[in-house]
């Protein structure tokens, strides 16, 4: 349900000590053709479909390790050179697979947590043919790649976040949210200093059941279920930068198709943690074979992209941690 909060009561919400023209610049590196560049890369045969503990799965790691170290943003702490392994047990089958994570330390409050997260697998061949995922979740994971690097470029400015930001790309998605549950129950960072997990699953594609055709819009889920802060800190970061129209369609509780349990978010906010899900919506070749990289609105990735930027930059830079309700 969207909630209407005055102007008035929004502006005090966001963080003006920063410089403004240099958050811009940050964002707008974020740019089309680099995420295509990128999911033309992510979304390719080469990666075999992402299938959780296969070949391809390995090659889709070994490619985020290489990212962010050749972007010199550090390994997460208690992985293996940016990967936390894990032994799942998928359909009485044990598979090997491992979450990527990357982090850029605050420079203030180190020790409070921003989680971007995003799936890196897919679900791999099937009949011979190859499932890319090129928006499921090739999207979501491009995304926190260049958000990582916007992140990067202020930190070589001297305008580092003040709280750390976590970069987790999970695996299992597909086989039922198996790495993000991994990583709640086995932490590397405390989730009692966790303040928020911003979940990118599918934000390339245009939902073909809207009415309205404007392509200039995002569902989002979630952020008013925990913390009512964290809602209007989003919808005021929106009127300040991007103005994409926020749909809660979906944020229904007696919404039908319950996305609110589906993607990686939820493992975090079991945890009690606040958690907002961005999502485009399903379409024709969702879970198929059709879900290639040419068939993607990069412009609007991009866009959409920018506005997780701006909203981790509030949140990572905020005086005060979000309440939780």
């Amino acid at each position: 349900m969207k909630i209407i909060v005055s102007c008035l009561f929004l502006i005090p919400l966001l963080s003006f000590s920063q410089n403004q023209q240099g958050i811009t610049d940050y964002a707008k590196s974020i740019t089309p053709n680099e995420l295509k560049e990128l999911l033309y890369v992510y979304a390719s045969d080469y990666f075999e479909g992402r299938n959780t503990g296969s070949r391809g799965q390995k090659k889709a790691v070994d490619f985020l390790r290489q990212f962010y170290s050749s972007h010199g943003i550090a390994a997460a702490q208690g992985t293996e050179n940016y990967f936390q392994p894990m032994e799942l047990n998928i359909k009485g089958e044990i598979v090997q697979s491992e979450n990527v994570v990357a982090i850029i330390q605050g420079n203030e409050y180190p020790d409070e947590y921003v989680v971007l997260s995003s799936h890196l697998d897919h679900v791999g061949i099937q009949k011979g043919l190859i499932y890319n995922g090129a928006d499921d979740d090739g999207s979501g994971t491009v995304a926190l790649l260049e958000i990582a690097e916007a992140f990067q470029d202020a930190v070589a400015a001297g305008q580092g976040p003040k709280r750390s930001i976590i970069f987790l790309h999970v695996t299992g998605e597909e086989k039922g949210l198996l790495g993000s549950s991994y990583y709640t129950e086995n932490p590397l960072y405390p989730l009692a200093n966790t303040m928020v997990n911003l979940n990118v699953d599918m934000i390339g594609r245009l939902d073909p059941k809207r009415e309205d055709k404007d392509p200039n819009y995002i569902y989002l889920i979630g952020a008013d279920k925990i913390s009512q802060e964290l809602h209007d800190i989003s919808e005021a970061t929106n009127k300040k930068y991007t103005q994409i129209k926020l749909d809660y369609t979906y944020n229904d509780d007696k919404d039908p198709n319950r996305f609110y349990y589906r993607s990686d978010h939820y493992n975090f906010a079991k945890k009690n943690i606040p958690v907002i899900f961005y999502f485009n919506g399903t379409h024709e070749d969702y879970h198929g074979p059709g879900d290639t990289p040419d068939k993607i609105n990069y412009e609007m990735l991009s866009k959409r992209s920018q506005l997780i930027f701006y909203t981790a930059w509030e949140l990572a830079n905020r005086k005060d941690k979000i309440k939780i309700d």
